[in-house]
């Protein structure tokens, strides 16, 4: 089992003919994602080549989904342009929409947030690494070659924060590990993720990455005391972040006491969380919990 995505799920990449939909649809498909089609109005009917294998250009989403039959959409459209690609393939239906875009305006993500809502299509991101179930599917940015499948779910608001703890966590293996973005208003939460991975049989122990600013992370432990019967570990990023300073993500703005590192490590520990002061020590607790 995995999260979200599995080895029968078939990816378009819209943006494929760009320079990062090229370089990062070149690493899928060398992590054994099955890439089925790419998308660019201007150039469909065309093919690209990656290596051995030639990847087809359809003109929508609508389109390459009717050839493939695909299931899951990447975007690695400019800014300006996500709003319209998210949108068109919210439009055609596909199930699960990953935006690695980062610098997505916020009322942009607002409308085709609550589009996709209303037509129950799952959005991951705007501004995250992707997710990765090893060995099955990998879509977006993480690199496939830190770890192979195990029994660790990680849900993370930080990209490189996700990819160093698979490299910590590396010899026990991941489920699924879902880079879910730290912007404003974002698609997929901690609390759907946590959902899912308390779902999986195959996920034993539940790695949960947060950062200052928003409620996000008291709203997860909230969800955790009541619904999560597994271990979960937690880090929450950004512990020596001044007040009131954005840092890094446009979602981390401490303000007051609410949004703190520490309130967020507070009300995980109160749901039972044991939570790491630094990344390596959060694996240290997830390491305990699995020998």
């Amino acid at each position: 089992m995995a999260i979200f995505l599995t080895e029968a799920s078939k990816v378009i990449v819209q943006g494929m003919t760009g320079s990062e939909g090229q370089k990062h649809t070149t690493r899928m498909l060398a992590s054994g994602t099955s890439v089925v089609g790419g998308v660019n109005p201007r150039k469909a009917g065309t093919s690209v080549s990656f290596g051995d294998t030639d990847v087809p250009v359809f003109g929508s989403v609508a389109e390459a989904m009717d050839a493939t039959g695909a299931d899951v959409s990447v975007v690695f459209v400019p800014p300006a342009h996500t709003k319209a690609a998210v949108v068109e393939a919210i439009e055609a239906g596909i199930p699960l929409v990953v935006i690695i875009t980062e610098g997505v305006p916020v009322a942009d993500t607002a409308e085709f947030f609550a589009l996709a809502l209303e037509k129950n299509v799952r959005l991951i991101g705007p501004n995250c690494p992707g997710l990765i179930s090893p060995g099955k599917s990998n879509v977006g940015i993480i690199p496939a070659d830190i770890t192979g499948p195990g029994r660790v779910g990680l849900v993370s608001k930080s990209g490189t924060l996700t990819y160093q703890m698979m490299y910590e966590l590396r010899d026990f293996g991941f489920s699924t590990a879902i880079g879910i973005g730290g912007d404003p208003i974002i698609g997929t939460t901690h609390i759907d993720a946590l959902a899912a991975f308390e779902a999986d049989p195959e996920t034993e122990v539940i790695v949960m990455i947060g950062e200052i600013g928003g409620d996000a992370e008291e709203r997860a432990a909230a969800y955790i005391a009541e619904h999560v019967t597994k271990p979960v570990v937690g880090y929450v990023a950004g512990f020596t972040a001044p007040e009131g300073k954005t840092m890094g993500h446009a979602g981390a703005i401490v303000s007051g006491s609410s949004g703190t590192a520490q309130a967020k490590k507070e009300a995980l520990e109160a749901a039972g969380v044991k939570v790491g002061k630094t990344p390596s020590e959060t694996a240290e607790l997830a390491r305990q919990l699995l020998s």
